[in-house]
């Protein structure tokens, strides 16, 4: 996978899908915590604090040796970063944005998978982490990207900077993979980002990205969902395809474009598109409202495994739930893929 497509992934660090930053060595100049933040990192100059110049993002002291030199070259600083759903990482993009004078000139990024809740201490202590970056050069004040060739499930990863400096942003891109024992205990929604569903492909992109429709909690405004750019010709539409969390049933559904006052879809659908390519329609072309969460109860009964949603003919989207159980076969197939990563 190329550097442009893994970063159509949903980032499965981001704090908005539970991701957390729980211990670094050094925080000296700026908190672990902006890491993982959502937005993009900003810059004030000449903004000052008791510590120095303001930098959203994470950044540590100046190594030196016990003489006052440069450190060794092994000498690093390092964070662990607990993703917010166990996924398959496909890259991942080291921000130095607005480092200019004071980055790491070189990164890398190792991964765990562990099970329950372990302490910072014992991530720290843990045996078992595997390189998914190799060490690796780093440009100031730019998006560092790196594909991951691994098939493997992770639960947190670890960033570590030679020998010292600071990085805005760390997004870790792929495709989530939560704890098969959740999926099977009820329906849920299975587009979910933190259940598995992902974006696969979509008509446009202009404002913002459709990865946020499938993200957990309410849209906060409006550029927290999936805006497109106005159509000028006619006949046409915008879609979305959601690829599910596995081949399944759908019962019911909620179509959300809240905060989006003046430029909601007229209208919407859901086509269901089984296993073998072919389709089926979950829901006729119906009357959308500004602003509102729409639900939907879908009695089509057939099993599939990727849903479109066409809006009609533009327009913007807050949030997309798809709800349902897993067929038998689906079930049996995470099972497997499971046991495989444990084996």
């Amino acid at each position: 996978m190329s550097d442009v497509e893994f970063t159509l992934l949903p980032d499965l660090a981001v704090r908005t899908l539970g991701g957390a930053v729980l211990w670094a060595n050094d925080e000296a100049f700026a908190e672990k915590e902006n890491l993982i933040r959502p937005e993009q990192a900003t810059y004030s100059p000449a903004t000052f604090g008791h510590k120095g110049q303001v930098y959203d993002g994470w950044e540590t002291r100046r190594r030196r040796s016990a003489g006052g030199d440069h450190p060794a070259g092994d000498d690093c600083d390092t964070a662990i970063v607990r993703l917010g759903v166990p996924g398959v990482i496909k890259g991942v993009v080291v921000d130095t944005a607005w480092f200019k004078g004071n980055y790491p000139p070189e990164v890398s990024v190792e991964a765990i998978a562990v099970e329950g809740n372990l302490s910072a201490d014992e991530l720290v202590a843990a045996e078992g982490w595997t390189t998914v970056v190799e060490r690796a050069k780093v440009s100031g004040d730019s998006q560092n990207p790196f594909a991951v060739d691994s098939p493997k499930r992770w639960t947190h990863v670890r960033l570590r900077m030679f020998p010292d400096g600071g990085i805005a942003r760390l997004r870790v891109h792929g495709v989530a993979k939560p704890d098969l024992a959740w999926l099977e205990s009820g329906p849920f929604d299975l587009a979910a980002v933190e259940n598995g569903g992902l974006v696969a492909d979509c008509s446009n992109r202009f404002y913002s990205h459709p990865q946020n429709v499938l993200m957990p909690g309410r849209a906060r405004s409006m550029g927290d969902g999936w805006e497109t750019a106005r159509r000028r010709d006619k006949n046409t539409n915008d879609w979305v395809l959601v690829q599910l969390a596995a081949e399944a049933v759908i019962t019911a559904a909620e179509i959300d474009t809240s905060y989006f006052l003046f430029n909601s879809p007229g209208a919407a659908s859901l086509t269901g598109i089984r296993a073998d390519g072919s389709e089926v329609e979950l829901m006729g072309r119906t009357r959308l409202q500004p602003d509102t969460r729409h639900r939907f109860l879908i009695d089509a009964g057939e099993a599939v495994v990727q849903v479109r949603l066409d809006a009609f003919p533009d327009g913007g989207l807050a949030r997309l739930r798809l709800y349902g159980t897993l067929t038998d076969e689906a079930r049996a197939r995470l099972r497997a893929e499971l046991e495989n990563e444990l084996a």
